[in-house]
């Protein structure tokens, strides 16, 4: 897991960066919980599914937000936060521009950033939203969804409560041409504190699903 320091809009920012291991393998977008929570590269689930990617063969990268760890700049409500994301996939692309695809994968606040930027990179084909804070923020500028991926939920979430995720899952699947995978984690909480084995298995599920070659989803 090589450290690295790349440049953001607000100064450096910090990753663990996991190169490709072959040409033109797929690039993997892993972001953080919300930073004035304590999320940071290194919670538990976000270093999960950046280990999940990894052993699959994927280009991974996984940062600290601005005001994170080593990364300069201060919180900015999730606008700076994007900009920070497009950066890191920028810099991602400099060193492995052959990749065909990217999936970013966002665990709460870092699950809306993921979805912005899916809406801003078309070469993002496949997401994973953990615990999407539907009831939080505006999620309406998924007008359309260009991307087909899963939203993952505790059914015991207090701090999302899954009717939320429920109806944002339901007005995104009204769309053409995508398709939404959503599963409920029966006793989770929005950490999935005693959980988080269900949880990756649910990852793990869906990604053998979309990556196997016979997949519908492109």
């Amino acid at each position: 897991m090589p450290s690295v320091i790349f440049p953001g809009p607000e100064g450096r920012l910090e990753g663990r960066f996991a190169p490709a291991p072959r040409p033109r393998a797929p690039v993997a977008m892993i972001l953080h919980p919300h930073p004035q929570g304590g999320g940071t590269m290194n919670e538990r689930m976000t270093q999960s599914l950046y280990k999940t990617f990894v052993d699959r063969g994927f280009a991974v990268l996984r940062f600290n937000f601005r005001g994170v760890g080593r990364s300069q700049g201060s919180f900015d409500n999730g606008i700076g936060e994007l900009s920070d994301a497009a950066a890191a996939l920028d810099w991602v692309q400099q060193i492995h521009p052959e990749a065909q695809t990217t999936w970013v994968a966002g665990v709460s606040f870092g699950s809306l950033i993921g979805m912005q930027l899916l809406m801003r990179r078309p070469e993002i084909r496949g997401f994973i939203s953990i615990g999407a804070p539907a009831n939080m923020y505006d999620f309406s500028f998924l007008a359309p969804c260009p991307a087909s991926g899963i939203f993952i939920q505790g059914a015991a979430d207090t701090v999302v409560q899954p009717n939320a995720v429920q109806k944002l899952v339901d007005k995104l699947r009204t769309q053409k041409h995508i398709t939404i995978h959503h599963e409920e984690i029966p006793r989770a909480n929005h950490f999935f504190e005693n959980e988080q084995k269900e949880l990756m298995g649910a990852v793990d599920n869906y990604l053998d699903f979309r990556l196997d070659p016979s997949c519908p989803i492109k």
